[in-house]
């Protein structure tokens, strides 16, 4: 090596910062204190939930692609050693899909798992928020999970209220968020033919406006054409708005509060993120974090003290001729 060369601090700088990039290609890692968390995400696939009032590129889309658009991108803002489950609910009840699995080691298993995620799953028409919200406790009360139940909220067909889901012996029991999709203006629900194609949206005399489950809540001289064995809720032909959908927010807040879980409306991935990563759902634990962009950092610093002292001095300054 000549004398020149050795002299010149260029060319240990440029050394030093090759270096820096070979070791990051071992990836080292530092043992940090980091929160993680675990999540279990239930998904409403009822047909309310395809009512398209979310906009993404400057295109309408559904509840539900904006739920799956969501999630798939919570997924690349947990911390590795968080773990996530997903299920579905429809009707009355939720079936869990898998438990929870660690988010990096199963990133593409999980982000293929919500890509799939389809209406044309749900095993029944009826949606019984409360029932299904009261069964996901249940099923998911011994796994060391946090709940995330997430739909619109509308009750197909509407929920008597002598009936009320009773959340007390599981209240408590189990941390979580119920999250509300939707926007609170009611929009038209798509129609599906049985080959589920679109077929148009629901039409006022397509779906039930009242519920005709049991007893009718209201005083029986109140109730046109009342007979307690054959009409219990009377003859009359109910007309309501049941045919369209907006978040059932207060309806939602009330039974988040039942439940003793947390609530928060889907309005961006950013805000989802935020929600979901409150201490409340968090545990602290010392993991191996990937420090490669500390190299990476190191590494830039030199090369820019090299050729920012280039246009910085004159060349002669330098010895260059």
């Amino acid at each position: 090596m000549s004398p020149n060369i050795a002299k010149n601090y260029r060319f240990w700088l440029l050394s030093l910062a090759l270096i820096v990039m070979l070791v990051a290609f071992i990836r080292p890692t530092q043992n940090q204190p980091r929160p993680i968390y675990n999540y279990t995400f239930i998904i409403d696939i009822t047909r309310s939930m395809n009512a398209a009032d979310y906009q993404l590129d400057g295109q309408a889309i559904s509840r539900l692609a904006y739920v799956k658009h969501s999630l798939r991108g919570l997924l690349a803002k947990l911390p590795c050693q968080s773990k996530i489950g997903l299920g579905l609910f429809t009707e009355r009840r939720s079936t869990l899909l898998f438990e929870p699995i660690e988010v990096c080691q199963g990133f593409n298993e999980i982000d293929t798992a919500l890509a799939n995620v389809d209406w044309r799953m749900a095993w029944a028409a009826d949606s019984r928020i409360a029932s299904g919200l009261l069964n996901t406790l249940q099923m998911l009360e011994k796994l060391d999970t946090h709940v995330v139940f997430i739909t619109d909220g509308q009750e197909a067909p509407p929920v008597n209220p002598r009936y009320r889901s009773d959340f007390a012996a599981v209240k408590g029991k189990a941390k979580g968020m119920v999250i509300g999709a939707g926007g609170l203006q009611a929009v038209p629900i798509p129609k599906f033919n049985h080959k589920g194609e679109p077929d148009g949206f629901y039409r006022p005399d397509d779906v039930p406006h009242r519920s005709t489950f049991g007893e009718a809540d209201l005083n029986p001289e109140k109730i046109q054409g009342y007979n307690a064995r054959n009409a219990p809720f009377g003859n009359d032909t109910s007309v309501g708005s049941e045919h369209l959908s907006a978040l059932q927010e207060n309806y939602l807040q009330a039974l988040s509060t039942e439940a003793g879980l947390h609530y928060q409306r889907l309005t961006s991935l950013e805000e989802l993120a935020k929600a979901l990563q409150i201490p409340d759902f968090a545990v602290q634990k010392t993991i191996a974090v990937d420090v490669r962009w500390q190299m990476a950092l190191a590494a830039l610093l030199l090369v820019a003290c090299v050729y920012g002292r280039l246009r910085s001095f004159p060349s002669s300054s330098l010895g260059i001729r």
